[in-house]
């Protein structure tokens, strides 16, 4: 594996005095609070309503589906047009679409209450690939790995914040329709956040608009396709984070059931278990920085990988809920440098002009799999038993590091693939950035 660090260390602060990262940054902290808050709620409000768990599940389809089935062509979208503008109206009519769910809040509107979340959740689904294509337009190469680590970090903590606020007005007004419009508050902070990003790190590159005049959007989306097959580095982040999730899957199927049935524990754990998980991301998110100087991407990559496997491995023998704290501890020490270094190796490995398809299709890519696996650990778990699949799992997991590795070998991160790579004003200006570390 290539991509030896050569380059000084990027922290917080240094992200944190580049303006427009700061908004956008700020803005994608406040849009996951929203997304944790509306998800919760309809969760809330549908049991409310109904009682049913199959209810439920067809809700939880229903925002999963999004991001796997125009997950790829959000992304071409996003590589066509200005991606500043395409987060301000994705987090505008977010904002329009949560309140409006007020007015559906009840038994007898419950189909327009699951479209109007399926309508969110396809909006939310363009808002992600334009912020991944517009950040190594503001933030220098160098700085990325940083970058992404404070965005994945803030992401956990916006989702158990907003899951946190949805219970607390939820109990205070003893329904769950207020949240919404706080919820819709959030996102038009978002919009205001995002309003003073200035417009050239919105716009794509002379390359990408001849590109996008020339193709339409199928044809963009092959071509991002294209762009992964031509680049080992995104093969290799491709596989590997696609295996993973195959063998990942069993812990979000099955954690509760093993925590109550196979270990007897109360479900009272689940809480300080996922706070467990929260802080040590929390933890890693600061320490990846620092380890970007010793250790190359692809290594720290592939070695979150073999951490996970065998946190899932420990999984298939652990005997109670404490065992179970730590484990979850070292999940989240291991998952952070796994998630940061993805986006890190998408935005280094692509162009201008197609890094929002590819993202969109990395996305898409994880989220197949990981609908796939949970399907599968939950037939399994009636066949073999919960600790064999957690076994089955951390050796998928190892599997995902092997392949990984083998990919990575002799390939060169951050040479991209594309040949429309233009120079953004992040990499015009990066050495008056670095200069002020």
């Amino acid at each position: 594996m290539t991509d030896v660090p050569s380059t000084p260390s990027f922290g917080v602060r240094d992200l944190l005095r580049i303006p427009d990262f700061r908004r956008l940054y700020l803005a994608q902290a406040i849009s996951d609070l929203g997304d944790g808050m509306t998800y919760l709620a309809l969760f809330l409000l549908v049991l409310d309503l109904t009682g049913s768990t199959a209810a439920i599940a067809l809700m939880s389809i229903l925002v999963a589906l999004p991001p796997v089935t125009i997950g790829l062509f959000a992304g071409a979208y996003a590589d066509r047009h200005d991606r500043r503008r395409i987060m301000l109206v994705s987090d505008t009519i977010r904002a329009v679409v949560v309140v409006a769910m007020v007015l559906f809040a009840r038994a007898d509107a419950l189909p327009v209450l699951f479209a109007l979340a399926c309508l969110q959740a396809v909006i939310g689904t363009f808002f992600t690939p334009a912020r991944v294509a517009m950040v190594p337009r503001v933030v220098p190469e160098h700085g990325l790995l940083a970058a992404n680590s404070l965005s994945q970090a803030t992401r956990m903590v916006a989702g158990v914040l907003g899951a946190g606020i949805t219970g607390l007005i939820a109990a205070a007004a003893g329904q769950v329709w207020p949240v919404f419009l706080v919820d819709g508050a959030t996102f038009l902070a978002s919009v205001i956040l995002v309003l003073g990003v200035s417009r050239s790190a919105g716009l794509p590159s002379a390359a990408a608009a001849a590109s996008a005049k020339a193709t339409g959007i199928g044809s963009a989306v092959v071509d991002g396709l294209r762009v992964i097959a031509r680049s080992r580095p995104l093969i290799a982040a491709l596989a590997g984070i696609s295996v993973t999730m195959l063998g990942m899957g069993a812990i979000n199927v099955l954690f509760i059931p093993f925590l109550v049935d196979e270990l007897g524990a109360s479900p009272a754990w689940a809480g300080p278990l996922e706070a467990a998980q929260t802080i040590s991301m929390i933890i890693a998110g600061g320490l990846v920085a620092s380890l970007a100087t010793r250790m190359s991407v692809p290594r720290l990559f592939v070695g979150g990988i073999v951490g996970l496997s065998a946190c899932v491995g420990l999984l298939s023998v652990a005997p109670g809920p404490w065992a179970l704290l730590l484990i979850m501890f070292a999940v989240g020490l291991f998952v952070m440098p796994v998630q940061a270094t993805t986006m890190t190796l998408v935005q280094r490995s692509t162009g201008d002009a197609t890094r929002g398809r590819v993202a969109g299709a990395l996305n898409a890519v994880i989220q197949t799999a990981s609908i796939g696996s949970m399907a599968a650990a939950g037939i399994l778990a009636d066949v073999v038993g919960m600790r064999t699949v957690f076994a089955l799992g951390a050796l998928v997991t190892l599997l995902a590091a092997v392949v990984a590795a083998a990919l990575f070998r002799g390939s060169a991160v951050g040479s991209p693939a594309d040949p429309a790579r233009a120079e953004t004003p992040a990499a015009a200006a990066s050495s008056g950035v670095a200069g002020t570390a």
